[in-house]
């Protein structure tokens, strides 16, 4: 196998890529908190790494965790990746951290010789299956010239946006933008069907129109059907972002009134305890406000995603 890469994270996200470099004939050693969640991709032809430390040896090591704090945790907490003699040459991050958070971290590494890419992503784990993410790095441009290729097989298109925690920005603006774009999508989809159109007709009228994109098309099935056990993304981390994107907002001195008013409704439905359920189930909660009890339409729908 060629080159050799370590993986730590195998949320929904990190499962899906890791697979994606496999199939392209990468050799990956990964480790995960939960051992559960690695064993399956060893069928893959993945080696399972016994700790953290032992993933320093590889080429590159690629971290995506759910926060900052867990990101500082697996790095640097008790046998972190870098705390040992051996140090990896490169760390590539693709989790969603706050921009002062991922600043300390690049201090920190480079400071031990570690060099630091940050490169999130924008897809959900089915969309990652299918090669069609999209990944915006950030850091020093040789060092983005060096992982491309690693990038490049687990997404349709990978971009360099400039030095430091740029990448950071994008990517919290880029989730601000997704919960506004979901709150927006669930009044106007309540809004159609409570005047009497069938919710699956209004949402393939918007996914062909001008307004229509990957993302109204993917959500589409799940609006209509109401699948939110399907999760691609929980009301709880999407909290966590839009709090990110409202307080560098607030750093920079832009205003975002939607993204506010779109934090308090998401906030609503962690405090009713939406948990281990996709966002999307915000629809239901608007429809409630609205005094109409939705139905599950039980439709075949095409998401758009070849898998």
């Amino acid at each position: 196998m060629a080159n050799s890469i370590g993986w730590i994270g195998l949320g929904r996200m990190g499962e899906a890529m890791v697979k994606r470099l496999l199939k392209a004939g990468y050799g990956v050693s990964v480790w995960n908190r939960t051992v559960a969640k690695a064993t399956p991709l060893l069928e893959y032809g993945a080696t399972l790494a016994p700790n953290k430390q032992a993933l320093a040896t590889c080429d590159v090591v690629f971290t995506m965790v759910s926060t900052t704090d867990d990101l500082k945790e697996v790095l640097f907490g008790a046998d972190g990746l870098v705390m040992g003699n051996a140090k990896p040459q490169v760390v590539v991050d693709s989790s969603s951290i706050s921009q002062s958070g991922s600043t300390e971290i690049r201090a920190r590494l480079e400071s031990m010789g570690v060099a630091y890419l940050c490169s999130p992503v924008s897809g959900n784990a089915k969309v990652a299956k299918a090669g069609k993410l999209l990944i915006v790095s950030s850091g020093p441009k040789a060092l983005y010239d060096m992982a491309q290729p690693y990038l490049q097989t687990m997404a349709r298109k990978v971009m360099w946006v400039g030095e430091g925690e740029l990448a950071r920005i994008w990517k919290i603006a880029h989730n601000t933008m997704f919960g506004v774009v979901i709150q927006n999508l669930c009044e106007i989809t309540v809004l159609a069907e409570k005047a009497g159109i069938p919710r699956h007709v209004f949402l393939e009228s918007i996914n062909d129109s001008v307004l229509g994109s990957m993302y109204t098309r993917y959500k589409t099935p799940v609006l209509s059907n109401l699948t939110f056990e399907n999760v691609t993304f929980t009301p709880k981390l999407l909290l966590k972002d839009l709090d990110l994107g409202l307080s560098t907002a607030k750093a920079y001195g832009v205003a975002m009134p939607a993204a506010a008013a779109t934090r308090e409704s998401v906030s609503r439905l962690v405090g009713r305890g939406y948990d281990d359920i996709d966002f999307s189930v915000l629809l239901v909660e608007t429809a409630k406000d609205a005094g109409l009890e939705l139905k599950p339409e039980s439709i075949k729908i095409s998401d758009g995603l070849e898998v």
